[in-house]
């Protein structure tokens, strides 16, 4: 545990404002966001400005003090859940909140690392444009975080992950020197493209303070529709349908299970199945378009739709007749998570495979896992356009102990969707990033090679071993 006289070095940096120390106060900020991993840290430090970062992080070279970043504390792989043992400080970029510059012609924004998404989405929309990423946390999600993390969301099939969303960053790197890499350059060939090193590396390289942001023009209408399906093969081609006729202004395409829909129409008040006919899968889809020039999102989902059921790729269709409708579709689509965890216990996996295997892969794994773990059920829903399949494996009914469930065949599920994943040729982290909680695994199937460039640049980048310890890089042990 750190002591007094540490932390006293700390607050005489940052002032009274700069450090919590009750007990009361940092207790919410102990545990990640699934409730899975818990630490302990004597003391959130928390700059208003990257020279007080760049400070703190100087510090904790000299006196050896690992340093654990925070922003929404949203992670879903204990990624910014300190360490037990209570060997570190949190280092909480929730202060640093200014959106620094906002233009529309340039279209970018400049923000500091612990603006809220949705402040950045509200923001954007007032300057008539937006920021292309959108996902269930972003009321409390920060942009560091979402950066860190490489995030994706519902819109990757068109605008890809926040990688490719972020133009330049500014980051704290572990000796307490400052990267000042801002300016939105589109030709920059000085060696190594250091921002793209800090994206998804969960914070073991340094402390991402602020960001270029890339942003596109504001939505000036769209259409959005729930379809049903017979299954996941229909689901894919439906997909490529819909991408030959509309083009790259589909912005969306959602599959999800008829027994995940259901869970939502129980779980949550208000809720009914947009079509008529219940299927076996469903898909949303969105259109979006950024004017208003004929033919309009709607008559081109509708004759894209009427080819569909034309050739029997589609069961169903109801295209939302208003803005209040289509947010009801969404509205379905973002609950999953919520009522999958009402269902019970469950291991849930951020995982991706090739486009074209995944509909193989949601009907052939979910059958397989339920025969190796007798009285699980196994199901699916995810972003088919880029491979991202939220796989859940729930406990047997009845199971009252989840942890226990969890820690008697929990290592056993993991290995096998994990093995599952590495046979389609996927990966075992889609979105999510590897945190804590998929460490073991990646050091167990990652290629040697993988793993050799991994620990190479921890190395050089952080030698002291301070940076988010114990995240994303194996121990020697695990692979």
């Amino acid at each position: 545990m750190i002591g007094q006289e540490i932390i006293g070095r700390f607050a005489a940096l940052l002032g009274p404002k700069g450090v919590i120390t009750d007990p009361e106060d940092i207790a919410p900020w102990l545990t990640d966001w699934r409730g899975r991993f818990h630490g302990a840290a004597a003391a959130i430090l928390q700059p208003s400005s990257t020279q007080e970062v760049a400070a703190i992080v100087s510090l904790a070279a000299e006196l050896r003090v690992p340093l654990v970043p925070q922003g929404g504390n949203t992670s879903m792989v204990g990624g910014a859940t300190p360490p037990q043992d209570g060997s570190a400080l949190i280092l909480s970029l929730r202060r640093m909140n200014r959106i620094r510059s906002l233009s529309p012609d340039d279209n970018l924004a400049i923000c500091e690392a612990g603006v809220i998404l949705s402040t950045l989405h509200d923001a954007a929309e007032e300057a008539g444009r937006r920021f292309p990423l959108s996902l269930g946390a972003k009321g409390s999600a920060t942009i560091g975080g979402l950066i860190s993390t490489n995030a994706g969301g519902t819109q990757v099939l068109r605008h890809g992950t926040v990688r490719a969303l972020v133009e330049g960053l500014e980051a704290v790197l572990p000796d307490g020197s400052i990267l000042n890499g801002l300016e939105a350059l589109k030709k920059d060939n000085r060696g190594y493209d250091l921002k793209q090193l800090l994206v998804g590396a969960e914070g073991t390289l340094g402390i991402i303070t602020a960001a270029s942001l890339r942003l596109v023009p504001a939505i000036a209408a769209r259409a959005v529709a729930w379809v049903g399906v017979a299954s996941p093969a229909d689901a894919l081609a439906l997909l490529r349908l819909t991408e030959a006729r509309l083009g790259d202004s589909v912005e969306g395409f959602e599959i999800i299970a008829d027994d995940g829909l259901g869970h939502v129409l129980s779980h949550i008040p208000g809720t009914r199945c947009p079509i008529e006919t219940r299927t076996p899968w469903h898909v949303l889809i969105e259109v979006d378009h950024a004017d208003l020039s004929p033919p309009s999102p709607e008559e081109r989902m509708e004759a894209a739709l009427a080819e569909a059921l034309a050739q029997g790729i589609a069961t169903d269709a109801a295209i939302a007749a208003n803005e209040a409708q289509a947010a009801t579709f969404w509205r379905l689509r973002e609950s999953l998570s919520e009522a999958e965890r009402a269902q019970g216990p469950a291991l849930q996996f951020d995982i991706s495979v090739p486009v074209a295997r995944m509909p193989a892969f949601m009907i052939d794994t979910a059958a397989a896992a339920e025969r190796t773990f007798p009285g699980t059920t196994a199901s699916s829903f995810g972003h088919l356009g880029d491979g991202n399949v939220h796989f859940h494996v729930r406990a047997p009914k009845g199971t009252t102990d989840g942890p226990a469930w969890i820690a008697a065949d929990g290592k056993a599920i993991n290995a096998f969707v994990h093995d599952a994943v590495a046979a389609a040729g996927g990966s075992i982290s889609a979105e999510h990033g590897i945190g804590q909680m998929k460490r073991a695994e990646l050091g167990r199937l990652a290629s040697p090679a993988r793993l050799h460039a991994l620990r190479a640049i921890k190395a050089a980048f952080d030698p002291l071993g301070l940076m988010n310890p114990d995240k994303l890089i194996p121990r020697p042990e695990e692979g």
